[in-house]
């Protein structure tokens, strides 16, 4: 098994109530992002949108490709998602680090108070080393959200010269998952 390209494993994996600030390993650079959804059925969009982000839906639709050994993420699966097009085309090996389904009650409804996604971990040819988690939580005054949390730092010389274009990229590549966040929890 390839073996991550980081030692500071796991600290995306957060459970909710967990902060999502603060306890970040040293000499990374960190992003943590969050987003509200407004939605009429949180716990239905909740369920929706971890079940889209587990299925690999929420990358596919912000524009990546997705190579995966698995359907949906589980820990140990890999994956690796792309960005570009044609011979520009960056690709980026990740295994799953820990993935969390949506908890529903006796009725078939998430429960408030919980967060749903997963977290991968880089491996030998991505741009990066680090980890990236992308949740869905549904607070406990039951409010949606989308949180992608990351913490990396350039993988090579070549893409620590690229690093405002690499932070440029991600930047949109945020946006786009946004997007397609808003478009699972709505059912879209």
């Amino acid at each position: 098994m390839e073996q991550f390209t980081y030692e500071e494993q796991g600290a995306t994996d957060r459970p909710f109530p967990e902060p999502l600030e603060g306890g970040w390993p040293a000499g990374y650079t960190v992003m943590v992002e969050t987003h509200e959804i407004p939605t009429d059925d949180p716990s239905g969009a909740f369920a929706a949108l971890t079940e889209g982000i587990l299925g690999w839906e929420l990358h596919r639709r912000a524009g990546l490709t997705m190579e995966s050994n698995a359907e949906r993420a589980a820990p140990g699966g890999r994956v690796v998602s792309g960005f570009g097009v044609g011979p520009a085309r960056i690709k980026a090996p990740c295994r799953v680090i820990w993935a969390k389904a949506a908890r529903l009650d006796g009725a078939g409804r998430a429960v408030p108070g919980q967060r749903g996604g997963f977290g991968y971990g880089t491996l030998p040819g991505h741009p990066v080393r680090g980890e990236e988690g992308f949740f869905a939580e549904l607070t406990a005054d039951n409010r949606l959200l989308f949180i992608c949390s990351a913490y990396s730092m350039p993988a090579s010389l070549l893409f620590r010269l690229a690093a405002p274009v690499t932070r440029l990229t991600q930047r949109y590549v945020l946006s786009r998952y946004v997007k397609a966040a808003r478009e699972l929890a709505a059912g879209t």
